[in-house]
């Protein structure tokens, strides 16, 4: 690594993480003024507000990056995307959650794993804002409260790999996400990202700079699924969809880092 990237690096870090805290903290302050002003202007209950204030927090972090960070969406445009969804992405780094506010809609109730529970700084507000955590819910509950969210017109996004990939390749599959569009008869919206685990990959602290892409393909209807075992299929379909995606994607990429190069 040379002076420049070494410096560079510096740079980075410094300011991301540095403004990060900064837009938390205020981002703390701020979310009971916001709240009341979005429950009195829009009459939201109060999870679909905090989940509002979650997607505004998450376009700041868009910004606060975009001197180091060059991002793109592509893909199904909002006028196209259904009213509601199940959304599922593939997994790379920390920070794929904070580039879901790039999604055109900003009621996404997000479904994850334990361990983002645990920041105390984050926890109240996943809380408040319904968050499934799947590790703590039976699945029973987990189809329940997903239901009702998209019953009440909210989308939920799920990370059908369950934990981040090591190497920038699709996992396995779990079949919650799937069973729970089926028994809720909404289409399945797959996202996919590349990009953030050379952001940051699990395992690292050391931000570094990198080209992002979040790619929205197009909604799978659900039904021609609806039998038993129709998830089963219906997860196969859109694991292959998005390895064929991905596959695209990281060709396009590598051929525009070599023009570069050129």
């Amino acid at each position: 690594m040379n002076t420049y990237h070494l410096l560079h690096g510096i740079a980075m870090n410094v300011w991301i993480y540095s403004l990060l805290v900064l837009w938390t903290v205020l981002g703390l302050f701020l979310s009971p003024f916001q709240t009341a002003y979005l429950r009195l202007r829009h009459h939201w209950p109060v999870d679909r507000a905090v989940r509002h204030l979650i997607w505004l927090y998450g376009r700041g972090w868009l910004l606060l990056i975009s001197p180091f960070v060059s991002f793109s969406r592509e893909g199904v445009t909002a006028s196209e995307l259904p009213e509601r969804c199940v959304f599922v992405i593939n997994h790379l780094s920390f920070f794929d959650t904070y580039f879901m506010a790039a999604l055109p809609h900003s009621d996404v109730t997000f479904a994850v794993r334990s361990w983002p529970f645990k920041m105390f700084w984050y926890r109240l507000f996943m809380r408040l804002a319904n968050y499934l955590e799947v590790e703590d819910l039976s699945w029973q509950q987990t189809t329940e409260r997903g239901k009702d969210i998209l019953k009440n017109g909210g989308s939920v996004l799920f990370f059908p790999e369950g934990h981040r990939s090591r190497d920038g390749k699709i996992q396995r599959f779990y079949s919650g996400a799937f069973q729970l569009a089926v028994a809720a008869q909404c289409p399945v919206v797959p996202l996919c990202i590349t990009g953030t685990d050379v952001l940051l990959p699990p395992g690292r602290k050391w931000l570094r700079p990198c080209r992002v892409k979040l790619q929205i393909l197009a909604p799978v209807a659900v039904d021609d699924y609806q039998y038993e075992g129709g998830h089963l299929a219906l997860k196969k379909k859109v694991k292959a969809d998005m390895v064929d995606a991905l596959e695209a994607m990281t060709v396009m990429q590598a051929a525009k880092v070599e023009v570069v190069s050129c």
